[in-house]
């Protein structure tokens, strides 16, 4: 896109009679919309050291789009889609990426099962921002990210589940993403190397190896609690963790005490969780 391409911002097509569309490039300024209008969709913009920061938006709908330097702290999305076609549709045999590049989400509140779509963000920070509930990120790709606070109920995909051929690639990128100062809770990270992220370390978190061999260890210290209830859960637990981890990353996983059964009374979650760490070496960070 031409750095002098003229930015415009005008009603969308009868289809989205409630939105408007900007295309064109805008820079350094504050992003503004018509007064009572909260929809929009980017649609072939380039928008740099744009400021989104405590805007509301009811729809925010971004194809074939870039996006650096933005600040989207505080923003609110009702419905919000990150990298699809037009209409939820893409043009031609290839499905085009959006990019966002060293863009801030601070305390962002992200819409619930957003549908990220095919979307790359680069040396992005998401810091304390509402991204819980999100599954829909199949396409989407991670580099160099930045990631605090509470992460709940997030699925991140190394490999495409489907339409490769339109995506241009079999691989997601997902690498140099730093985690050391977010709480993962419920978050899964699947056909990813997990090496090449950085991760929160103990005594909460361990990225381990060798997943199945360590449930085996464990397991006869499971069975010398007193109480059925405790051992049914860990059991359950254990055998789940190591399901998922040979299944996803080659019996490699990123493991928290929570992962030895929630509903285990702490002191016996952090005696697994020790236990579960000792059984053999750990390539978990300091």
């Amino acid at each position: 896109m031409s750095a002098s391409e003229r930015f415009s911002l005008r009603p969308s097509p009868e289809e989205w009679r409630h939105a408007w569309v900007a295309r064109g490039e805008l820079r350094d300024q504050r992003f503004e919309l018509p007064a009572g209008v909260s929809s929009v969709i980017f649609d072939r913009a380039r928008l740099v050291n744009v400021d989104f920061s405590d805007m509301r938006f009811a729809d925010f709908i971004v194809e074939r789009s870039e996006f650096d330097g933005c600040d989207f702290s505080g923003a609110a999305f009702d419905n919000l889609t990150m990298g699809a076609g037009l209409r939820r549709t893409w043009r031609g045999d290839r499905w085009p990426q959006s990019v966002f590049r060293d863009c801030v989400f601070r305390r962002t509140r992200f819409a619930p099962l957003t549908s990220f779509g095919n979307v790359r963000f680069e040396r992005c920070v998401f810091d304390r921002s509402r991204l819980r509930q999100q599954t829909f990120t199949t396409e989407a790709e991670f580099v160099g990210c930045v990631f605090s606070g509470r992460l709940r109920e997030i699925n991140f995909w190394g490999r495409p589940m489907k339409d490769q051929a339109v995506l241009g690639r079999e691989r997601n990128a997902f690498t140099g993403n730093d985690f050391t100062a977010a709480e993962l809770d419920y978050v899964a990270f699947k056909h990813i190397d997990l090496h090449a992220q950085r991760w929160p370390g103990p005594p909460g978190y361990a990225l381990l190896d060798r997943v199945t061999a360590r449930v085996r260890a464990v397991l006869p210290l499971v069975e010398t609690w007193p109480d059925e209830k405790h051992r049914k859960e860990a059991r359950f637990s254990l055998e789940f963790l190591a399901g998922n981890a040979v299944e996803h990353n080659d019996d490699h996983a990123v493991v928290s005490t929570l992962d030895m059964g929630r509903r285990l009374p702490p002191a016996l979650r952090e005696e697994l969780f020790e236990a579960f760490r000792g059984t053999s070496s750990s390539t978990s960070p300091g």
